[in-house]
């Protein structure tokens, strides 16, 4: 992830770009909630799930077609902008995240937590255990704090 965080060496695949920023979304709530937990300040990150926005202007038509073979199948269907809100609202008001953070939310829950070398394929709904390692979460600090040159 760290390697080449802006696609510079790289060609650009707004799929990994994707998964990516998500992985990135996720270690910020690990970090931000280990700084700021003493405070009352928590973070948790959410998957709102498959909202048709502007994010797929850039997926190539390959992918487009695999999206509406999943959506044929019913294996996947979009979401309405409420129901694609609805876990980030959990996130907000449920109890149970409001005195700890580092959690990810996929569809209303606290999603699983799977092995590194799992297969999202068949845990679509799970984040991947190295998505919240706080050794990780403290890298990631770092190089956005020497991105924006506040070291």
């Amino acid at each position: 992830m760290f390697d080449d965080i802006h696609f510079a060496r790289r060609a650009y695949d707004p799929q990994l770009a994707y998964g990516q920023s998500k992985t990135a979304n996720c270690l910020f709530a690990v970090e931000a909630t280990r700084r700021w937990a003493a405070e009352g300040i928590v973070a948790d990150a959410v998957n709102p799930g498959g909202v048709s926005t502007g994010l797929q202007r850039d997926f190539t038509q390959d992918m487009k077609d695999h999206l509406d073979r999943l959506e044929a199948a019913g294996v996947f269907a979009y979401k309405s902008v409420q129901q694609g809100a609805a876990t980030t609202l959990v996130a907000a008001t449920a109890p149970e995240f409001a005195r700890s953070g580092g959690h990810y939310l996929d569809d209303g829950n606290e999603a699983a937590t799977v092995p590194d070398e799992a297969e999202l394929a068949g845990n679509s709904h799970a984040v991947k255990r190295w998505a919240l390692d706080p050794d990780a979460a403290r890298k990631l600090w770092q190089v956005s704090l020497d991105l924006v040159h506040q070291r």
